[in-house]
C-alpha cells in the first residue's frame, strides 16, 4: 500500500521515514518530494509498505503524531491524477500561426469597439 505523509519538517529524511514506518511492518520504499529547481523538500512524501494491514496500522498510529515539532498527516495515497499534454502556462504565444483569420494579432483576438487604450483614462 502506498501512504501519503504530509506536513513533514523540511529537515526530514527518507531514512527517518523508513525507521518510523518500519516499526509497523516492512517498508518497500520511502521518498520525500523535492522541488525540481532548488532540490529542497516540499514538505511531503510517500511510503510504500508490503502489507495492507500493517500499512493501515501505521496510518492510524502515525497520523497527527509529532515529527521534529510538526504534526504529520498520514493517510492512504490517492492515485495520481491524469495530466493533459498541454503546457501548464505560457504556451505558444506569438508569431504567425497560419489558419486563423485574426490577422497579425497573435492570440489577442479582436478588441471589438473598446476604442483606443487612452480612451479608458480620459475624464471627458
Amino acid at each position: 500500500m502506498n501512504i501519503y505523509v504530509g506536513n513533514l519538517p523540511y529537515s526530514a529524511t527518507e531514512e527517518q521515514l523508513k525507521t518510523m514506518f518500519g516499526q509497523y511492518g516492512e517498508v518497500v520504499s520511502a521518498s520525500i518530494v523535492k522541488d525540481r529547481d532548488t532540490g529542497r523538500s516540499k514538505g511531503f512524501g510517500f511510503v510504500e509498505m508490503t502489507g495492507d494491514a500493517e500499512a493501515e496500522e501505521a496510518i492510524q498510529a502515525l497520523n497527527e503524531s509529532d515529527m521534529n515539532g510538526r504534526n504529520i498527516k498520514v493517510n492512504q495515497a490517492r492515485p495520481k491524477e491524469a495530466r493533459s499534454d498541454r503546457p501548464r502556462s505560457g504556451g505558444d504565444r506569438g508569431g504567425y500561426r497560419g489558419g486563423n483569420d485574426r490577422g497579425d494579432r497573435g492570440d489577442r483576438g479582436d478588441r471589438g469597439d473598446r476604442g483606443d487604450r487612452g480612451d479608458r483614462y480620459s475624464k471627458y
